[in-house]
């Protein structure tokens, strides 16, 4: 595929890649501190919750601007969110602790937040795997209720950042906010849908006049 640089999908595409890019520069050049893992735990998890958080904003600026074409877009965020928190999963299991199921299982029973975060990366996967339109037109109207699953790994996700941290808040509070807000868009576009709705249904003692 040739890169069209004026492409908007293609534009999309390279920003969803360039976190990575920059992130295995930094490895190469040693410059993630004095914890790199750490460091890479957050990075990843931060870019993931981004996604999310994107991914989200999606419908709003759809019905804001009354632009179909952001559904593409939103399957696009979507799968990088899953890429990239799978990542971060993987950076857990095989970097921080080298495979050993034992220590895990520890650290799994200490520390309840990593259950929040499988929670939302099992919902993650399962709407990745389910992203493409032959699984859309399978699971047909059952299709946008699992999606809706979303708000609940966004939930998650922001719980599980929050719990782990021991200083600084800034950042999970920041994402809770801009995912309430994200939300909160939905309900109340909801609320009013289904009062045109609501309007738009003739008065029967009316219309039998």
């Amino acid at each position: 595929m040739v890169i069209n640089f004026k492409n908007p999908w293609h534009i999309s595409i390279i920003a969803c890649f360039l976190p990575l890019f920059f992130l295995i520069i930094d490895i190469l050049l040693g410059n993630l501190g004095a914890n790199p893992i750490q460091t890479l735990h957050i990075r990843l998890g931060d870019w993931s919750l981004r996604f999310l958080c994107v991914t989200l904003a999606i419908t709003p600026i759809q019905v804001i601007t009354k632009w179909r074409g952001m559904a593409d877009y939103r399957q696009l965020f979507g799968v990088c969110c899953f890429g990239y928190s799978l990542i971060h999963v993987l950076v857990y299991l095989a970097v921080d602790n080298a495979l050993n199921w034992s220590i895990i299982a520890v650290d799994m029973i200490e520390s309840p937040y990593i259950w929040l975060g499988i929670f939302s990366f099992l919902i993650i996967t399962v709407l990745a795997i389910t992203s493409p339109n032959y699984a859309k037109k399978k699971l047909g109207k059952n299709w946008k209720k699992l999606h809706r699953l979303i708000y609940f790994s966004a939930v998650f996700a922001v719980i599980h950042y929050l719990w782990q941290l021991k200083g600084n808040l800034v950042q999970p509070i920041f994402y809770g906010i801009l995912i309430f807000l994200l939300l909160l868009f939905r309900v109340l576009n909801y609320l009013k849908n289904k009062k045109l709705n609501k309007l738009m249904i003739p008065n029967r003692s009316i219309s039998e006049q």
